[in-house]
């Protein structure tokens, strides 16, 4: 960074440019010095590469004159070594050699260097070639500035807009949880019991690539959506105490792709965004079973999308520890033991195994 913590885009460019010129040549140093301040602008001569880093390291140049022919390290070698920098890749730097070949230029063009001045130096020909290319370099990054603004101004309108929707999303959810569950606890220990159990499978090898901090991040909302359809299912059947008819069996099983539908209209609206992609995977297949017996779509094995996998256990578990409108809450025991029943058939044996492990911490209703 040069001195006081500018970028190179603030140091002024109105004819205080400073331009490091690296040549072995004492006479060449002075020669381009006395030309470059005719010109206006800040020379700082230097006979060596060990010399021209220096120099870099106290002030960022706005240009850099290199010539070709140095011993130890040539101009070609330095000028990949500061393209390879990503501190001084962007800097513009102009050959100067007595070399004139076209071989000489074009392989001094594909090193990254934007011009290429012949000795004996003309002051008009260095006048016009400075001019333009600082301009250019002041023009480049006056636009890397305003594309890194943009850039934050859109960012935080995104965040600012996803943090709305997930506010709505999880109001939503809860209107729709104040329906049927008294205690209003419901999705919210689901959302923390999704998160335990996805921290605790991510210390897994099998899971470790898959399950991604922001995959926890955002299992512990969308987890909370699996239940979005209910909405539009008649509280006659959500509530229904006795058994259900096989025709009212089959319309509350249409909540699952109810739910996922809603949040694919959300998604395509505009905020397609990884949370909105795995909410409407758990809402779609939180449902669907182990062995290809589940609902809606018969999926089975781990074609189940691993966050619906997740939430399906624990939807499970919160429900069998929760008193219902036709029966009575089980135990934490009995909870455990009928799941532990139906793993391989319902869940996962993997997931499961590592949800027993770890149940005790689980939030429940029970607890």
């Amino acid at each position: 960074m040069p001195e006081g913590g500018k970028s190179v885009s603030e140091v002024s460019m109105n004819g205080r440019a400073n331009i490091l010129i690296v040549d072995d040549v004492p006479a060449n140093l002075v020669l381009l010095s006395e030309m470059i301040k005719e010109l206006g602008y800040i020379p700082r001569p230097v006979v060596s590469v060990k010399q021209a880093q220096l120099a870099i390291e106290k002030k960022m140049p706005n240009l850099i004159l290199l010539d070709i022919s140095m011993p130890d390290i040539t101009g070609f070698e330095y000028c990949t070594m500061l393209k390879a920098d990503v501190k001084t890749r962007d800097i513009p730097i102009i050959f100067i050699s007595a070399l004139d070949s076209v071989d000489d230029k074009v392989r001094g063009f594909k090193l990254g260097a934007v011009d290429y001045i012949s000795k004996p130096f003309e002051k008009e020909e260095l006048t016009v070639r400075l001019a333009t290319h600082l301009k250019l370099y002041q023009m480049q990054q006056e636009l890397e500035s305003y594309n890194h603004r943009l850039h934050k101004m859109v960012n935080d309108q995104i965040q600012m807009v996803t943090r709305e929707q997930k506010n709505i999303l999880r109001a939503l959810a809860s209107l729709i949880e104040a329906k049927g569950d008294e205690s209003g606890t419901h999705i919210s220990m689901i959302g923390a019991n999704s998160r335990l159990l996805a921290m605790s499978l991510q210390l897994s090898p099998k899971y470790e690539k898959e399950i991604t901090t922001s995959f926890i991040e955002e299992i512990e909302l969308a987890s909370q959506l699996h239940d979005l359809g209910f909405i539009a299912i008649n509280d006659t059947i959500l509530f229904k105490r006795e058994e259900l008819t096989a025709a009212e069996w089959e319309v509350l099983k249409t909540h699952a792709e109810i739910g996922a539908k809603q949040l694919e209209e959300i998604y395509e609206q505009g905020s397609k965004n990884d949370f909105m992609k795995m909410a409407i995977d758990i809402a779609r297949y939180h449902h669907e079973n182990w062995d290809g017996s589940g609902y809606p779509r018969g999926l089975s094995g781990t074609d189940i999308p691993l966050a619906a996998r997740i939430v399906k256990i624990l939807d499970c578990y919160d429900v069998l520890n929760r008193d219902r409108c036709y029966r009575n809450a089980f135990s934490l025991e009995e909870s455990l033991e009928i799941m532990k029943r139906e793993t391989g058939r319902q869940f996962d044996p993997e997931i499961m195994e590592i949800f027993s492990k770890v149940q005790k911490q689980m939030k429940c209703e029970n607890n």
